[in-house]
């Protein structure tokens, strides 16, 4: 059954926010009363848990003498060949669902019709312009409370991909003090992926319903091919991840940062994969700016970094900005873990 939460639409600020606790009734499912909680602006991130609400804002700061790599196209440094490797798999099981975004489409073009400041896919000498057909876009981003070793957690990223949406994540590993609690007073259990929409106020559990929402809301209201088969979908999801081996779903001690990360990336990458499930080990709420093939944000990207390549990071926290998976890893581990 879905729970249907309603709360009072408020900034996704991380510092600052209202949601109600909704509880569920015998009757309908929703009970008409609601309670709040409140984290107040003087309450760094670490405010979320109860064991750590009187700890200090930490003092974070990049690894000493740190400088961001140079990217590398197809580039795999040699200690993280299995785990792209791996993470690869699920393109197989999932048919690339995730690849490309709704109303993908793709044609060759000569160089000359392509200016220099334009994001423009590129292989074995061709230039590829695409393009795409999307849906309404929220004013602001969707948040969803979620680990990556789910099955039904992954079906909801994959439609995040297709939409082309950006979403505020916040990470859920097992034994993780901050965000799994916060489902439980938030919905009443805890069952991921839970969904919240500040856009309209409305949060719900259940993959396949926060599927049909989205795509409802912010599609044409197909649900694609993939993520409409039942438990045909979510057994393929779960073999998806059978080459990982549960990364991404246990906790990992970590220093909880004032603002959230910024990841550019998308689903069906295994340079992005393995970089999410070290975000989601080290329980780091961020903003993931979804960028499959046809999506407009690869040009976004293209302008601001002065080149397009997935995953990039960039961390309000310590002014960092970096392409490379296994540096990116190398940074967060470096960083946020908890000596």
């Amino acid at each position: 059954m879905v729970g249907i939460l309603n709360f009072r639409p408020t900034t996704t600020s991380l510092l600052q926010a209202q949601f109600p606790i909704s509880r569920r009734s015998p009757n309908n499912g929703i009970s008409s009363r609601t309670s709040l909680i409140r984290v107040s602006a003087e309450t760094p991130l670490q405010g979320v848990s109860s064991s750590s609400s009187t700890s200090p804002t930490p003092t974070l700061s990049p690894p000493p003498n740190f400088k961001p790599p140079k990217p590398k196209r197809f580039a795999i440094r040699p200690d993280k060949i299995v785990d792209v490797l791996s993470a690869s798999l699920a393109l197989v099981f999932r048919l690339g669902t995730g690849v490309f975004v709704s109303g993908y489409s793709a044609s060759f073009v000569s160089a000359n019709e392509i200016p220099p400041e334009e994001y423009v896919f590129e292989i074995a000498g061709f230039k590829v312009k695409e393009t795409s057909k999307l849906g309404p876009r929220p004013d602001k981003p969707i948040e969803i409370y979620e680990f990556e070793s789910c099955p039904f957690c992954r079906k909801v990223r994959e439609i995040v991909a297709v939409l082309d949406l950006d979403v505020l994540y916040y990470p859920c590993p097992r034994n993780g003090p901050n965000f799994r609690p916060k489902v439980s007073q938030m919905g009443g259990k805890q069952q991921f992926p839970y969904m919240v929409d500040p856009n309209t106020g409305v949060a719900m559990y259940e993959s396949d319903e926060i599927i049909k929402y989205l795509v409802g809301k912010y599609g044409d209201g197909s649900v694609p091919l993939m993520l409409s088969l039942g438990l045909l979908t979510t057994l393929t999801a779960g073999f998806a991840m059978i080459g990982r081996m549960g990364k991404g779903s246990s906790y990992t001690p970590s220093k909880l940062p004032p603002e959230p990360i910024e990841l550019w990336a998308y689903e069906a990458s295994p340079f992005c994969k393995v970089v999410r499930e070290v975000l989601v080990e080290l329980e780091l709420p961020h903003v993931l700016h979804s960028c499959a093939r046809g999506s407009p944000k690869r040009q976004i990207l293209y302008q601001k970094a002065g080149h397009f390549q997935v995953p990039y990071l960039e961390d309000p926290n310590t002014g960092v900005k970096m392409f490379e998976s296994a540096e990116i890893i190398d940074y967060l581990r470096a960083t946020y873990v908890l000596p």
